[in-house]
């Protein structure tokens, strides 16, 4: 179904807008390489906004275009009508022009494609049915066909569709969910011109897209509100090379109507085909690539309808990932490994995904939450989170509370901040930091993937995988990355030495499969065995210049043990490994227990720490207060394509022991300081909020692109992080453009709050 063809270069993230680049210029280049013609037409973009709420949309990806390097320019009613006199514009109150962007061939460009294999000595064979996929202890071997077997120590999985499918010879459930899609083609617009050089054009308030076909027509498609999945279990999806479907011209006749409003020259027209098929979505929409449990069986699909757009990116990264290790692209939001075994449930995926391309062209705003398939995973806490009137979020399946709205009464003052970062917020996450500031707040972290590594072998696999040194005592905690070979971060996490051979390893909810596969794959010959024990164990996090005030008169052991130390205690009754850090900047602990015990001691703490102020809090007060500590988030601040020396962690670098990633750092170096560095900027207006990916200039020059944002209502402060050039000092000026408008701020020294840290370690 990618056979509509459309490239639209600018995507959601850094990555994938490089992947469609890289492929948009690889297309390009094609003709001179094979002497085919790759049926590229690179006839330009155009995106139509006609409500306030896209034209808003449309300014933020604007913004964002700068820092990709694309050329996006927004055009009025009256410009766009030049640029494409077939369009109705009388609704379009603005419209953003994508030069760069075009459509393809399909056809053309696999024959091209495949030329240049071929003349790199790769051997195609068309026709040939897949029948099963050889696994032997855990491997792939090969490939059955009805010629007989292949032998392939790697196979990559690119079925689009039908991947599910194949996965499921090889014993794999994957979430690629089929749904059915359609487009037609016109009869030729009046007057017999040429629609070559017709742009594409993507029409979201009224889902529709289409560009020129068959020289004299258009190509016209849309989503729609109730999609239909397709069951390829139910058929035999290997069976022809293409799967179509009978055309359902009633499901589509509001596409087809919002196609005549838009271009009204086919309101005469009829329709000369319909393409009816299968196209290959994922529960989050975004791809699917990496390698599977099995292993050397990858995965290269999920495309969204976007295939034909990434293909010669997904190609180069593939190839990387497969034979170096790691891509040169940061594809964390990409990797399968992104979805716990949950997602084996085609019930789930399918609810998740059919959701998705419901709303496929809506206006997602950020803090949105998915409403499907929920709820699914829970804390023992989740029978009180009602009653404290939770707004729920979700990460990796876990029920998340970002704020309690009984907190919301404590910081009535508290500004909404303006534009889309005040869409999805309460005075309530204001309230929460104030109590934890002032008092002390309790929140559950039990999402947080616990990961115990344990042998003989675990400490030299940790030793060669951690930059920093976990050969700590017994009870002793070490904040560190993993590194790849490049030096880029794998991993941010905390690992907490439980007995001479035994280490938990504490990483974020949505890295936990990611992570354990990445120590896993390490731990060939090390002895050492990794195991998931997330949901074993909760975690209620107790931060406050109070903590210690509510705690100790529950626990006879004396809570004087040091920041960044573990020790084995009570709560009452209720058995807790108590770990002395935060991620708040206050005074406090992790409480970890087993999960049958989380809910009495959640109970017993506030309890406890009501006359003291405790309030319980979420994940909206968490992230601002991080912010203004400075710490990192991991696949924002932090990702596999950034060392920590430029992201500010050379404190937890020890490179005065091996480890993976370190003669890359060494000569790294060896070759001066980071070319650029992660720096905390303060906006002047503080009801301005970044939301992460707003251009950054200096001196107006482009310096960079926002990681991360939020406001700090401990500091007064709209705080973002952006990767500037290495010697900006602190002090410098700065302007951020934020939905297309510029706002000054300033290089500030981090962290903002407690700089000293003397409210962590009182």
């Amino acid at each position: 179904m990618a056979l509509r063809g459309f490239v639209g270069q600018l995507r959601s993230t850094v990555s994938q807008t490089r992947m469609i680049m890289y492929s948009s210029g690889l297309y390009a280049e094609l003709r001179e390489l094979t002497g085919l013609d790759p049926g590229w037409r690179g006839v330009g973009g155009l995106r139509l906004a006609t409500t306030p709420e896209r034209v808003e949309e449309l300014r933020r990806q604007a913004s964002s275009a700068t820092t990709y390097g694309l050329d996006m320019a927004l055009l009025g009613p009256a410009e766009t009508l030049e640029r494409l006199p077939l369009l109705n514009v009388a609704d379009v109150r603005l419209a953003g022009w994508l030069p760069g962007d075009g459509w393809l061939e399909p056809a053309r460009l696999a024959a091209a494609l495949a030329a240049g294999a071929e003349r790199l000595g790769v051997r195609i064979v068309t026709g040939t049915k897949v029948t099963g996929i050889a696994v032997e202890g855990g491997r792939v071997r090969g490939v059955m066909t009805p010629a007989g077997p292949i032998a392939a120590e790697v196979v990559v999985n690119a079925a689009g569709a039908a991947a599910g499918h194949v996965a499921r010879l090889a014993g794999v459930e994957l979430p690629i969910v089929p749904i059915k899609h359609q487009y037609v083609v016109t009869e030729p617009l009046p007057g017999g011109g040429s629609t070559d050089a017709v742009p594409t054009v993507r029409d979201p308030d009224r889902i529709v897209y289409f560009r020129g076909a068959d020289d004299t027509a258009l190509l016209v498609g849309g989503y729609v509100r109730e999609p239909a999945l397709w069951r390829p279990e139910s058929s035999a999806p290997l069976d022809a090379p293409r799967t179509l479907f009978e055309p359902d011209l009633a499901t589509f006749a509001e596409s087809w109507a919002n196609a005549r409003h838009r271009v009204p020259a086919p309101r005469e027209l009829e329709m000369a085909r319909v393409v009816h098929g299968p196209e290959a979505f994922t529960p989050d929409g975004e791809f699917l690539l990496g390698e599977t449990p099995v292993a050397g069986l990858w995965v290269a699909a999920g495309f969204c309808v976007h295939g034909l757009a990434a293909a010669g990116g997904v190609g180069k990264v593939m190839a990387e990932w497969i034979a170096g290790g790691t891509p040169e692209y940061d594809v964390s939001t990409m990797d399968v490994r992104r979805f716990g075994a949950y997602s084996a449930s085609r019930r789930w995926a399918s609810a998740r995904a059919l959701d998705g391309y419901s709303r496929y062209y809506d206006v997602i705003y950020p803090g949105q939450e998915w409403a499907t398939a929920r709820p699914l995973r829970r804390s023992a806490v989740w029978p009180r989170l009602a009653g404290l009137g939770a707004a729920l979020g979700e990460k990796a399946g876990w029920e998340r509370a970002n704020w309690f709205e009984s907190n919301a009464a404590l910081t009535p003052q508290a500004q909404r901040p303006k534009g889309w970062a005040g869409r999805h917020w309460s005075p309530a996450i204001a309230g929460e930091v104030a109590a934890t500031a002032s008092a002390a707040g309790l929140f559950d972290q039990s999402s947080f993937a616990k990961l115990d590594v344990r042998g003989p072998g675990a400490l030299g696999l940790l030793q060669h995988l951690c930059a920093n040194d976990v050969d700590r005592p017994v009870g002793g905690m070490t904040y560190t990355q993993m590194l790849n070979a490049r030096g880029g971060i794998e991993a941010d996490v905390t690992v907490t030495r439980l007995a001479d051979a035994h280490f938990r390893v504490v990483t974020s909810t949505a890295s936990g499969v990611r992570d354990a596969d990445w120590i896993r794959k390490h731990a060939a010959g090390a002895d050492a065995l990794v195991d998931d024990v997330t949901g074993a164990h909760g975690c209620l996090c107790l931060w406050g210049p109070r903590a210690r005030d509510i705690l100790q008169p529950l626990t006879d052991t004396p809570l004087d043990f040091p920041f960044m130390r573990a020790e084995r205690l009570f709560v009452g009754p209720v058995p807790v490994l108590a770990q002395r850090v935060t991620f708040v900047g206050e005074l406090g602990w992790e409480l970890y227990a087993p999960t049958e015990y989380v809910l009495t001691l959640w109970d017993l703490l506030l309890e406890a720490g009501g006359g003291a102020g405790l309030r319980p809090g979420g994940y909206r007060a968490i992230d601002s207060m991080r912010l203004e500590k400075g710490y990192r988030v991991w696949g924002s601040d932090l990702t596999t394509d950034t060392d920590p020396f430029a992201a500010g962690l050379g404190p937890f670098v020890r490179l005065d022991k091996p480890f993976l990633g370190r003669d890359a750092l060494l000569a790294a170096r060896a070759a001066g300081p980071p070319p650029r560095r992660l720096r905390c900027l303060v906006l002047d207006d503080p009801g301005t909020v970044c939301l992460g990916g707003e251009p950054v200039r200096i001196n107006g020059v482009p310096a960079g692109r926002v990681t991360s944002g939020g406001f700090g209502y401990r500091v007064g402060a709209s705080i973002a992080f952006a990767y500037l050039p290495g010697d900006v000092p602190a002090g410098t000026p700065v302007d951020v453009s934020v939905f297309d408008r510029w706002v000054p701020g300033v290089v500030r020294q981090d962290p903002l709050y407690d700089p000293d840290m003397t409210r962590i370690r009182v």
